[in-house]
């Protein structure tokens, strides 16, 4: 298997009510691996992690219309996706939206090949919920988010590797 490294950015959208949205993926190859995850991906050129983030959301969502806040985690992962290994050094920022609507029309291909759809939940769901969630932690992680609000500094989560 090929070894991808990149820098990532991911965005922990709260709509209003402190709705979060995930995405559902699925390996391309086998369907049935299927998990939730938060909106995000590899930085591109020279942009920064900020440009990074509002871009994937963007082409993941349709959901532009952001105020983009601090970094709450940062997190390494590794994992295998679509034949190869990808090893992620991800940062997770807060950005907070009144629109709800999402248009995933601006998806990559491989987007289009591995996610099956998009699903605001409420922490409540969220930790409730029996289907793969990542990072592994989110459903403590936001239930502290919207108790205590952004940490001073990044949490630095534990490395997850699959």
């Amino acid at each position: 298997m090929r070894t991808e490294r990149r820098k990532v950015a991911r965005v922990v959208l709260l709509d209003p009510d402190d709705r979060i949205l995930l995405l559902h993926g699925f390996e391309p190859g086998d369907p049935r691996r299927s998990w939730w995850f938060t909106p995000g991906g590899g930085l591109e050129g020279d942009e920064t992690r900020e440009q990074a983030a509002l871009r994937e959301l963007a082409e993941e969502t349709g959901i532009t219309e952001v105020d983009l806040g601090p970094v709450l985690w940062r997190r390494m992962c590794s994992f295998p996706f679509d034949g190869r290994r990808w090893e992620q050094d991800e940062w997770y920022f807060l950005a907070r939206t009144v629109r709800t609507e999402t248009d995933t029309s601006g998806q990559t291909g491989l987007e289009r090949r591995s996610v099956a759809g998009l699903r605001w939940w409420t922490s409540a769901e969220l930790s409730a919920a029996r289907e793969t969630v990542y990072p592994t932690r989110l459903a403590g992680l936001l239930r502290t988010l919207l108790d205590e609000g952004p940490p001073r500094t990044p949490l630095v989560l534990d490395p997850e590797n699959a």
